[in-house]
């Protein structure tokens, strides 16, 4: 059977890469793609990027299984398109994509369900979005309402920094959001203590399978440090999800999602991500919802992932997740991402890529930021590479992925030394 992946980023390479595994697939399409699944010869890039287009392709190619990566083509309403034409495909529709594509929907939805989460104000106008974080004080985190590809957050420790992320999101839109149909708005929420993890669920609309835990880091330097980027590398899985947190999060958060979402009238399919924040005490909180996989979460999840992806996608578009159990490589997998120079905010491109290693059964370089011009590898994006290595201990996957990436050249690049260091204190 034939697949269609959706995206370019490192997150579909991952996608693409697992689904290529299954016996049933002859043939994984990428669409656009990059320059690390141009490649792979069980890939194809497809130089598709339009919604009625990408449809057209996927009907006239019999595809049997489309797989949305990023969260633009799920705000655009690829889902109801496709299902429109009678085309199997995994995620959300544009209604329940909402949980991701407005930080305002998501939170009045918790709210409205008594889903653990921060408290929050939203606010469309500069002046009284000021007013605010002068009364409540810093730290405060500031959300752009709209889609801003990850950067969208700014954890504000001093009132200064506070001010000038409201400025960016309502007044110059310094942080590259598309706003939603009512304009510019920012959503203002106290700022929580503990730890962050990434919970990874499979939704059919009823049922849910959860994904292996992992655990991203978001600041572009090391000791958590710096910007906020789209993810500076991912560990799977992650020590802080014990037995009693995933128990916790699956009752207090998965679950009464997937019924509130019912319960609206949109239900939700597809892969849902929530981004969580566990206090000391073991108690969950949820910082946001992502409405697919995460990057780079993704990467080490699909090295732990032994069964088969595409079978599993086919029980999730059949609704049949119930029949469901995931089997998973005891390793740990540990991705760490390599970034251009000037990222996150102004990102240089095309600056030529050397020396990558052979793949290998427990390390891959899955590409994100790449593009293959004439033969030859360049940068082509903010994060260019996610270089991922399986080992029996988080330590020991650490020093595999930093020995895997050693050879790897290119003008400018930049990327952590500490991924994965709150499990190796442990």
């Amino acid at each position: 059977m034939k697949v269609l992946v959706l995206g370019g980023g490192g997150r579909e390479h991952a996608l693409a890469w697992k689904l290529a595994q299954s016996e049933r697939v002859s043939q994984v399409y990428v669409a656009p793609g990059n320059g690390g699944t141009a490649r792979d010869e069980r890939l194809k890039n497809i130089p598709i990027t339009d919604v009625k287009a990408l449809a057209d392709f996927a009907a006239d190619e019999k595809i049997a299984l489309t797989v949305v990566g990023p969260e633009v083509y799920l705000a655009a309403g690829v889902v109801d398109e496709f299902r429109a034409r009678g085309l199997r495909i995994f995620g959300p529709t544009k209604a329940a994509a909402q949980l991701e594509s407005s930080k305002a929907f998501a939170k009045d939805f918790m709210k409205r369900h008594n889903i653990p989460t921060a408290a929050y104000e939203t606010f469309g106008d500069a002046p009284s979005a000021h007013a605010y974080v002068d009364r409540m004080g810093a730290p405060i985190v500031i959300k752009a309402d709209g889609l801003a590809a990850g950067k969208g957050v700014v954890v504000a420790m001093t009132l200064a920094e506070a001010h000038e992320a409201i400025d960016w999101i309502l007044e110059d839109n310094k942080l590259g959001v598309t706003h939603n149909a009512g304009g510019a708005c920012v959503v203002i929420e106290q700022f929580l203590e503990g730890e962050e993890a990434s919970f990874i669920v499979l939704c059919d609309g009823k049922n849910v399978v959860s994904l292996a835990t992992s655990q991203d880091h978001k600041r572009l330097l090391d000791k958590d440090e710096g910007p906020n980027t789209g993810g500076m590398g991912a560990y799977s899985p992650a020590p802080v999800v014990t037995p009693n947190v995933h128990a916790k999060v699956m009752h207090e958060i998965v679950m009464p999602t997937v019924a509130g979402m019912a319960k609206d009238g949109i239900p939700f399919t597809g892969f849902l991500y929530a981004g969580l924040m566990i206090d000391s005490h073991g108690d969950p909180r949820t910082v946001e919802f992502n409405t697919r996989m995460g990057d780079p979460e993704t990467q080490p999840i699909m090295m732990r992932l032994k069964s088969d992806l595409f079978e599993v996608l086919l029980h999730a578009t059949d609704g049949t997740l119930d029949q469901v159990e995931l089997q998973w490589d005891r390793r740990v997998a540990l991705g760490v991402v390599m970034a251009a120079d000037g990222y996150p905010l102004t990102p240089r491109k095309g600056d030529a890529i050397s020396g990558l290693p052979a793949d290998a059964e427990d390390a891959m370089v899955f590409h994100a930021g790449t593009a293959d011009v004439d033969g030859k590898l360049v940068t082509s994006g903010g994060r260019v590479l996610c270089v991922t290595a399986l080992g029996e201990s988080v330590k020991k996957a650490q020093q595999h992925a930093y020995e895997a990436l050693t050879g790897i050249q290119f003008d400018g690049k930049q990327y952590r030394q500490d991924i994965g260091h709150r499990a190796v204190k442990r």
